[in-house]
């Protein structure tokens, strides 16, 4: 519903939107008559107010904006950026547009940027209020008949050059639309087609900002110390003007926004009329200023004798007076002979007079100018037109006939770019230049496939060189397309595999895809089918240890820890005798291996018990501590026993000196625990990794990565002359002698008979042999008690990727006999001490890289004694947080007599990922095999028949 709106009582201004929507009631008297549209825009000072706004004021004789501008809830209510007034007594409606050229609107604009808007978003947001301020100013063009530029200086600003150019750019661009807008509109033809009622005429209105000091009040000159004081017939703001007005013609007519044929322009300029008017500033004396007013106007009332001469004749008059003398000088009492300034309103009059009258603008030039079409439109009529592409080009299509029309003409508004937006297209030429120099530069020293890390180097590099010469707003947009371009490059054939094989290699081959069971590999394809290879290649040796044969650098742990061996083993040991471990045997057609969140917690790391005393423990404790207490750990034992055994108690316990904790075979009172793998294993989920300290419990692999198998009895190996297998170095294929002391149940009855408490009763009988001394047939030898003692072998062997291999004593000591006699070194510090995975090889290349050898198996030969060697290999391969790894059965009891040989894992993998071995700058400590790997008992005595 509209709202009605007197005109002869509209005292404030309104918005342009308010005004077309509301009904304007009329008076009779104007009704009927022609109306003059006069739009107001430029920049302001910085001073408060706008001087746009005081136009208003001078030129209506009222008092419509307040003197220090618009109150805060003004600006907050004002919607629009084009205000109107309309003064029905003069004919005259006053359109004035604010932009961010203003105060006003530029302090809304700053408070609407956030902080963290980027340099790139806050370019976009300026140059959208920009666009938008243009296409308010062509719906200015294309309503109005007189437009006045306001500028708050004197001097011209060659940047409007430029912005007519972009509107006239843009009015050809939208011109067919707004001809669809208006079509139905009540008007004549030459206005539907141009969509203007004219050429608009465009004046200029500049503020002195005091440039000129050498005037006085009344605009005349002040005598200069040059003596020369004849008065000059313009003062100095008229020649400013004509100066003005001389340099913006040129200007507009070198860019051909001025031609010949005022119908094809923008706007045109009068030829024989000021188009420009310089408004004085504040004089120094305002009391003199005044009273100068005063004078000029009593002077203008004596003067003018004719009521009809108005004050646009009155101007013509004095402009051209240097041509037309006889026009009206004033008395030299007043300005000296000077002809007479006007007034702001008399000069922009004159050419509102040419409006009213429908005499239009004649401003075209040359030989053959072409009349302009000119309308003087009513209110209403004016008023639907303008309400049409008011809802075309600044409202946005309010309406739902209008919409898809103001969608079009906002789609226009990208052809204002190439005027505006100097310094985007500044900056776009500068990236443009600088893209080349960047794709030169990741391309650089670039193999034909490479990885991810490669691909990220160079593109840092890329970016470096682009970031020195490319500039401005669009510096992030032309990085983004460097970083889709490098992207492309290398992912178009030349992207390397990223797997990474079990010994952190790289896949030589370029993407590919893996094949399927039964699948051939195809390289014509793309992307290819191939297998992983790293072109690394090594020497390895069987289960047993008897042969070796080359293999592939592995990717998976199938191929590094059971494919490999047992391909080999069908070409040796095939039919030796072996201890099998136990793996997942599938219940269901489909088993899945397990997730991390299956079931139950991670399984504890068996923890290993300190030397020395140990505290008083539960039963339940102490049965844990039977089962995973190392031989290596001595434990504290009765001072009955002797001294002389302590080297034979740090390697193997009896079942009485462990006292409640051993581990006697048969025992009563002291049920074992069942180890983790005597529980029921999942016959649904597998393991998809090896066995460790921290995996789910009651899980197995499909495979073990584990091998034990006996090569024979304890005869086949000969002390003398070591192993004899290939690639042992010389000297070093020989096994640790280990003594472990075997003592029968009668013979400890005995020796614990004997009181050892150092009493009288200890001490022999005077006169009488002690029993065990030489000479003595009856004794028991040369101690209190007999002991019998076995002689097994250990070997530590490490192989190093060239297939040699050797044995080590301890840590970072090879075993080396250089003579006949085997080792003399004992295998107690070995199986006391925390063997390393790792150890550098005794043959190093020649190259800087060192070559690391890797523990591979463990010798045990077990001789034919009543002893029982249990075995619990634990292995660290890595710093903390790497877990212990062990075999599927945590503890495995050697039969006697034999050759036994324990094959470690090539590669160590979790389900996380593979251990990979130690780099070169890595300490090589944190690789260990956990000490207690082996543990001597004495065998029970079989039951009497």
């Amino acid at each position: 519903m509209k709202r009605n709106v007197y005109a002869g009582e509209m005292a404030l201004t309104v918005s342009v939107g308010e005004l077309l929507e509301s009904e304007v009631i009329e008076d009779p008297l104007y009704k009927d008559e022609g109306l003059c549209v006069l739009g107001i825009f430029g920049k302001t000072a910085k001073q408060p107010g706008s001087p746009k706004e005081f136009l208003i004021n001078t030129l209506a004789d009222k008092h419509i904006y307040p003197l220090f501008g618009l109150t805060e809830s003004d600006h907050q209510n004002s919607s629009s950026l084009i205000e109107a007034y309309y003064c029905q007594e003069t004919r005259v409606l006053y359109l004035v547009l604010t932009s961010v050229c203003d105060n006003r609107q530029l302090l809304r604009a700053c408070e609407s940027l956030s902080l963290g808007v980027g340099h790139s978003d806050a370019h976009d947001f300026w140059k959208g209020a920009d666009k938008q301020h243009c296409l308010a100013l062509l719906y200015l063009f294309s309503l109005c008949h007189v437009l006045l530029l306001v500028h708050p200086t004197c001097c011209f600003d060659v940047t409007y050059d430029r912005l007519f150019r972009a509107l006239d750019a843009l009015r050809q661009k939208v011109l067919p639309l707004l001809r669809a807008a208006i079509k139905e509109s009540n008007i004549s033809k030459e206005w539907r087609v141009n969509c203007r009622p004219c050429p608009p005429r465009l004046l200029f209105v500049f503020q002195m900002n005091g440039v000129l000091r050498c005037t006085g009040g009344n605009g005349s000159d002040v005598p200069g110390g040059n003596g020369d004081n004849k008065p000059k017939k313009h003062s100095p703001r008229r020649r400013l003007q004509h100066a003005l007005e001389d340099q913006i013609y040129r200007i507009f007519r070198k860019s051909r926004v001025l031609t010949n044929q005022s119908s094809n322009c923008l706007f045109t300029v009068p030829a024989n009329q000021a188009f420009v008017y310089v408004v004085p500033g504040p004089g120094e004396d305002p009391v003199g200023a005044v009273l100068g007013q005063l004078r000029s106007n009593c002077a203008l009332r004596d003067n003018d004798t004719n009521t009809l001469v108005s004050g646009p004749r009155r101007y013509q008059h004095m402009r051209h007076s240097a041509r037309q003398p006889s026009f009206n000088i004033e008395g030299s009492s007043l300005s000296g002979g000077q002809l007479v300034d006007c007034s702001l309103k008399e000069f922009l009059w004159q050419h509102v007079e040419l409006v009213l009258t429908k005499k239009g603008f004649d401003d075209s030039v040359g030989r053959n100018p072409q009349p302009s079409h000119f309308e003087l439109p009513t209110y209403s009529t004016w008023a639907q037109v303008a309400h049409r592409l008011h809802q075309v080009m600044i409202a946005d299509g309010a309406e739902e006939e209008t919409a898809e029309l103001a969608v079009k003409v906002q789609g226009q508004l990208k052809v204002l770019e190439g005027f505006l937006d100097a310094d985007a297209k500044f900056s776009e030429n500068r990236c443009q230049k600088a893209l080349p120099l960047a794709h030169s530069a990741y391309q650089s020293n670039l193999p034909h496939n490479y990885t991810t890390t490669v691909h990220k180097n160079q593109l840092t590099q890329a970016l470096r060189v682009y970031s020195q010469h490319a500039r401005g707003v669009a510096f992030q947009r032309y990085a983004l397309q460097l970083h889709e371009d490098c992207y492309k490059f290398w992912s178009n054939g030349h992207q390397l595999c990223e797997e990474r094989s079990l010994t952190d290699q790289h896949c030589v081959h370029k993407f590919h895809l893996l094949p399927q069971p039964g699948e051939k590999t195809d390289m014509d394809r793309n992307p290819p089918i191939l297998n992983h290879n790293s072109r690394g290649r090594s020497t390895s040796s069987c289960n047993c240890g008897r042969k070796q044969a080359p293999r592939e650098d592995p990717f998976d742990i199938q191929a590094a820890n059971y494919d490999f061996y047992q391909m080999l083993e069908e070409k040796c040991c095939e039919k030796l005798e072996r201890i099998d471990f136990p793996v997942f045997q599938p219940g269901t057609p489909d088993p899945a291996p397990a997730c991390e969140e299956a079931s139950g917690p991670p399984e504890a790391p068996v923890p290993l018990p300190l030397s020395g005393s140990e505290p008083e423990l539960g039963p339940s404790e102490g049965e844990q501590l039977k089962e995973s207490i190392p031989v290596s750990h001595p434990v504290s034992h009765t001072p009955g026993e002797s001294t002389s055994l302590s080297l034979a108690l740090s390697l193997g316990q009896s079942t009485d000196s462990l006292g409640p904790y051993g581990d006697g075979g048969g025992g009563e009172g002291h049920e074992k625990r069942p180890s983790l793998v005597d529980r029921q294993a999942s016959t649904v989920e597998y393991l998809p990794g090896m066995r460790h300290s921290g995996c789910l419990k009651g899980l197995l692999p499909k495979f073990s990565s584990w091998s034990l198998v006996k090569l024979g009895p304890a005869k086949a190996y000969n002390p003398h002359t070591g192993l004899e297998q290939p690639g042992f170095l010389t000297g070093s294929s020989f096994l640790l002698p280990w003594d472990v002391v075997i003592r029968s149940r009668s013979e400890e009855d005995i020796g614990l008979s004997e009181p050892l408490d150092g009493g009288a009763s200890s001490w022999p009988a005077p006169n009488k042999s002690l029993a065990g001394k030489r000479g003595n047939a009856g004794g028991l030898g040369r101690g209190r008690r007999r002991d019998d003692v076995a002689r097994a072998f250990v070997g530590f062997e490490y192989e190093d990727s060239r297939g040699r291999r050797f044995f080590s004593s301890g840590p970072d000591k090879v075993v080396k006999v250089l003579g006949p006699g085997g080792v003399k070194e004992p295998a107690t510090r070995a199986l006391n001490t925390d063997m390393p995975l790792y150890i550098p090889s005794p043959a190093q290349g020649r190259g800087l890289k060192p070559h690391y050898a890797q523990l591979a198996r463990l010798f045990i030969i077990v001789p034919d004694a009543p002893l029982e060697i249990t075995l619990n290999p634990q292995v660290q391969p890595g710093p903390a947080p790497c877990p212990v790894f062990h075999p599927e059965q945590t503890e495995v009891v050697l039969p006697p007599d034999g050759m036994w040989v324990l094959r470690f894992p090539y590669s160590y993998v979790t389900e996380s990922g593979p251990c990979y071995p130690p780099k070169e700058n890595q300490p090589l400590a944190s690789y260990k095999v956990l000490r207690g790997i082996l543990r001597a008992n004495t065998a029970s005595p079989l039951p009497p028949q």
